[in-house]
């Protein structure tokens, strides 16, 4: 008998009695044996999975960010390659109007050249229709002021013409020296 001090009527609870220690040896082998087979493979199935979860969700998790990454890459340099289309773009249109702004001015020279051309044209022949109208009135004027003056008919057509052909001469001639000075004048002005 093991060395236990038992006293008299009293019952120790720290020392079990033998029957009651082999019988919970027993049972804890047979839990401890149940937990082994079955418990503990699942619960190490669930840890497994739930680190895997977290592995992989860590993996997926980086997996996204270089995809994002690259997503970001190409989407910046698309935004560039836009932006210089766009430059392009622009540029072209600056050019395409100034072509346009250029063809247009030298198309509006071009009308304006003929308009003054046209109305130089029709200015020369107004003045020589002008002129003609002039010389017919001034010389029917001169030949009637000629006869007047000198008392006899100048009515031989002949004699009318030369002597009107002669006064429109020395007009015309003291016109162009009168121009002439005027045009020295405004050249010295000038100058």
């Amino acid at each position: 008998m093991p060395n236990t001090t038992v006293l008299a009527g009293t019952f120790s609870p720290i020392y079990p009695k033998g029957d009651e220690l082999v019988i919970g040896t027993i049972a804890f082998l047979i839990i401890f044996t149940i937990f082994w087979k079955k418990l503990l493979p699942s619960i190490k199935k669930t840890l497994d999975e739930r680190t895997d979860a977290i592995e992989g969700g860590m993996e997926r998790a980086k997996e996204a960010q270089a995809a994002a990454a690259a997503l970001q890459e190409e989407y910046q340099r698309n935004l560039t390659e836009a932006r210089h289309q766009a430059a392009k773009i622009t540029q072209d249109a600056r050019e395409q109007g100034a072509a346009i702004v250029a063809q247009m001015r030298g198309e509006g020279q071009e009308q304006r050249d003929n308009l003054v051309a046209g109305g130089r044209t029709q200015l020369d022949a107004d003045a020589a229709a002008t002129r003609a109208a002039l010389k017919g009135d001034l010389g029917s004027l001169a030949i009637q002021l000629a006869s007047k003056i000198v008392g006899e008919s100048l009515e031989d057509e002949a004699r009318q013409r030369g002597t009107v052909d002669r006064f429109l001469s020395e007009l015309e001639a003291k016109a162009d020296a009168a121009s002439g000075s005027n045009t020295a004048a405004a050249a010295k002005a000038g100058a």
